[in-house]
């Protein structure tokens, strides 16, 4: 059975696209860009505070559907720049304790401003 999950408090989707989508014990949650949910639009400048956004956008979805980052068992990860890998990586780092999830980065077009998009698949029994 799948379950729609909206959040309120974390970007709307920009088209025909689910925030998150319940199914059985996972969670699978669209790629999110670093849009402030009270502003609507980006307004982190560098791939830190970018970083930072997304997965606080990320944990507030888990946290509405029952879930938190240590959920998480997969996340893909788009940077618009390779080049901005390490500063991405150590901020993304913060967000996980000692296990992190399987992990996939490849760099990408993003739209807007958006240096970095993170989309996750959780699971909790």
């Amino acid at each position: 059975m799948k379950t729609i999950i909206q959040v309120e408090n974390a970007p709307a989707p920009v088209g025909p696209y689910s925030q998150a989508l319940k199914v059985d014990k996972f969670l699978f949650v669209s790629g999110q860009v670093p849009i402030d949910p009270k502003e609507g639009r980006i307004i982190a400048v560098g791939i830190v505070e970018q970083t930072g956004r997304v997965m606080e956008n990320i944990k507030t979805i888990l946290n509405v559907a029952g879930y938190s980052l240590s959920d998480v068992v997969q996340s893909n990860v788009y940077l618009s720049s390779m080049k901005e890998f390490v500063e991405f990586n150590n901020e993304y780092a913060k967000y996980f304790d000692k296990i992190f999830p399987v992990r996939t980065t490849v760099g990408a077009e993003l739209i807007a401003d958006a240096l970095v998009e993170i989309s996750v698949v959780a699971y909790k029994e």
